[in-house]
This record gives C-alpha cells, sequence and structure tokens, in this order.
C-alpha cells in the first residue's frame, strides 16, 4: 500500500524534536548524522553532528525528520499539519498534554457534532498537530 509519511525539517534542532515526539508517542527512534554519512567529506567540521535523516517507527506512525534546512530557510507556515487519530480517549488526552508541552494549545480538546474528540495544539518546534478520538470507529 502506497503511504504518505510527515517529514519535518528543523533548523539545528531535529535530534531534539524527534527525542521529544518519541517521549510523546513512544516506538524507535533512528539517526543518520551528517559525519556518518558519505557528505561528511563534503560538509564542514560545525554540520557533522547535524542530522542528515531521522525515522521515529512506532505500530503505524511514521515520522521522519532532518536538519538539512534548504539555501531559502525554513519558513514555518499554516498550510501542513499532523494529524493523528488515536485508539482511545485516554490515548488523545495523554497525546494532547505531552504534545502541547512548551507549546501552544490552539483549541482544547472537546467533543463535536459527529461524536469525535477532536483538539489542535502548535508544539514547541512550531509544528500543528490535529489531534483526534472518533469513539464510534471500528476497532
Amino acid at each position: 500500500m502506497t503511504q504518505i509519511f510527515p517529514y519535518l525539517t528543523f533548523n539545528g534542532n531535529c535530534r531534539e524534536a524527534m527525542s521529544f515526539y518519541q517521549s510523546c508517542l513512544g516506538g524507535k527512534l533512528n539517526f543518520l548524522t551528517i559525519g556518518g554519512s558519505p557528505l561528511a567529506q563534503q560538509m564542514p567540521e560545525p554540520m557533522k553532528n547535524s542530522i542528515l535523516h531521522s525515522s521515529l517507527v512506532h505500530r503505524a506512525i511514521v515520522m521522519q525528520g532532518s536538519d538539512m534546512v534548504p539555501e531559502s530557510g525554513i519558513t514555518k507556515g499554516n498550510s501542513v499539519s499532523l494529524s493523528m487519530n488515536a485508539s482511545s480517549e485516554a490515548e488523545v488526552r495523554l497525546l494532547y498534554e505531552k504534545l502541547s508541552e512548551g507549546g501552544h494549545r490552539d483549541h482544547e480538546l472537546e467533543h463535536t457534532f459527529l461524536g469525535a474528540l477532536f483538539g489542535d495544539l502548535t508544539d514547541k518546534f512550531g509544528n500543528h498537530w490535529l489531534l483526534h478520538y472518533d469513539k464510534n470507529q471500528l476497532k
């Protein structure tokens, strides 16, 4: 099956951000530094500890990230969000608490007219999350 995975770009704090997401979501986290790659010879010494690629995998969750910022720089906007469907009300509440730590609670979790529990937040790294639990979803 074809899948789409979020790929996040950071400006030198990829390790911190992805470790934070692992503490919130669980899973296995892997990092490849520039210094540990074939690109090491081509990059300046200060960049060798930067993250070339990272992946966080937990069940159906796959998040990827990097410190490889394009020459144009990073522009955080509101056109991309990380949408997560939780498997229980307890899980969505816990994720909301953890991910909003140090960030901004844009909309508190609330029950919607469709029977779902929904809220959104911007985490301390400037990434926007949509958290959702539908109590009517098939298990």
